[in-house]
């Protein structure tokens, strides 16, 4: 009997020949992943007893939430993890200034490969899947128990697949799509599922769209989510590590819980929006009408990537930001960062009414660097959209595409890109 890609990870990390939907298995972590709550797991670890990490070479500890840190509180939880960094002797720490989102991080460092287990204290760790590794979260005990056996039990997943054919529309794209398959099957569609996107219309993605995807999965349950391993993967991996890549994929017998068939040029009209106070709240741009915008947030583990800043840079160029609207971006590395800088794209926004801020999450976890009062809207390209997620209960966040954030800035509310410039610019392949 074939396998899907989760099941053939796990089958091999915990040394069988097969595994089914359902079946419990210890399995082998290659890679261990955490943020801030790094502090959390530090004290649940030394309650264990034990004097050292299993494997200090595969913890990597990424500042990323609140930096620079924007109270005593958390300065002091900055200090006592990078404390026990050090004495634990954890070399792949990435403090302010070095690093940026976790999630754009690990693979642009070269941590992350096709075929690992990666686990790692933030939900949205399921973004790693669209490099082949079997990515999930899990909570700061669970990592405690990782940091000292480097092993984890997993119930294997069943799978849903969805394939995707056809071209895109001007100005759809990934988060367009992720977004009408979330709202297509909800909140809890793929709940402690795997999902596979595959079809001509994923594997003629870049990397970095194919990130949005694997990264919104977990907005619909998915305990992990893949795009293929594929030759433009293999490209993006080659240059960033000097570990053997494999080409992993499912079983063509491969068993599957559904599949769903997508047209990306007939199923995609138009810009897809989750309206607050849901992610699965999806509407088309058109059925919304005129919903004024007082804020646009450019970045995140969605969408802070370099072909996300060029789109909006390109938009914006020659225009300004409404005078009633605030146009916060945040690149998702100080990698994205340095080569914005260099192709010009944050000087753009700038110009144009932009604020640039730190790479990091920004005000996607809402406590600092553009939080939302009262009354306000906010139109967004990160991943979550919950009542008071931003700032103010009595706030409201719309999730976007960053080209649609990028032209709802200029015209002060909700907009169709095509309603700002006519053409399509070209993107950049990364």
């Amino acid at each position: 009997m074939g396998m899907t890609l989760a099941e053939k990870i796990l089958a091999r990390a915990s040394g069988r020949d097969v595994v089914a939907p359902d079946q419990i298995v210890v399995a082998r972590v290659d890679l261990a992943m955490s943020h801030e709550n790094a502090d959390l797991v530090r004290k649940s670890f030394l309650e264990i007893g034990v004097a050292r990490v299993w494997d200090p070479s595969k913890i990597v500890i990424i500042f990323d939430h609140r930096i620079p840190a924007e109270s005593e509180k958390t300065a002091t939880t900055h200090k006592a993890v990078r404390e026990f960094v050090a004495a634990q002797g954890i070399k792949n720490f990435y403090d302010v200034g070095r690093g940026g989102i976790c999630h754009q991080v690990l693979p642009e460092n070269g941590h992350v490969r096709p075929g690992m287990v990666l686990v790692g204290t933030d939900s949205h760790t399921t973004t790693h899947g669209a490099f082949g590794a079997f990515a999930t979260g899990i909570g700061a005990t669970e990592m405690a128990g990782v940091w000292t056996e480097g092993t984890l039990w997993f119930k294997v997943p069943s799978t849903l697949r969805v394939e995707v054919t056809g071209e895109f529309r001007p100005w759809i794209c990934a988060k367009d799509l992720i977004l009408r398959v979330i709202g297509m099957l909800g909140a809890a569609g793929a709940d402690y599922q795997a999902v596979e996107f595959d079809g001509p219309a994923i594997r003629n993605m870049t990397v970095a769209s194919r990130m949005v995807l694997t990264n919104l999965s977990m907005e619909m349950g998915a305990k992990v989510a893949f795009t293929p391993v594929d030759e433009t993967l293999l490209d993006y991996l080659r240059p960033r590590t000097t570990e053997k890549l494999e080409t992993i994929g499912p079983d063509p017998d491969a068993r599957y819980q559904r599949v769903i068939h997508l047209s990306a040029g007939e199923d995609l009209w138009e810009p897809q929006i989750a309206c607050p106070h849901a992610v699965d709240n999806v509407k088309p741009l058109s059925e919304l009408g005129e919903v004024p915008v007082d804020q646009a947030v450019l970045g995140s583990c969605t969408n802070g990537r370099l072909e996300d800043l060029e789109i909006a840079a390109r938009i914006l160029a020659g225009r300004t930001v409404h005078p009633h609207t605030r146009l916060i971006v945040i690149p998702a590395s100080q990698q994205i960062y340095r080569s914005a800088l260099r192709l010009g794209y944050l000087d753009a926004l700038v110009a144009a009414g932009a604020m640039v801020n730190a790479p990091g999450c920004g005000p996607c976890v809402g406590v600092h660097q553009g939080i939302l009062a009262a009354g306000e809207t906010c139109v967004s390209s990160t991943n979550r959209n919950f009542l008071g997620r931003m700032g103010s209960k009595d706030s409201r966040v719309y999730l976007a595409s960053p080209a649609v954030v990028a032209a709802s800035a200029v015209a002060g509310k909700l907009a169709h890109p095509e309603s700002i410039v006519k053409e399509v610019p070209c993107l950049v392949e990364v």
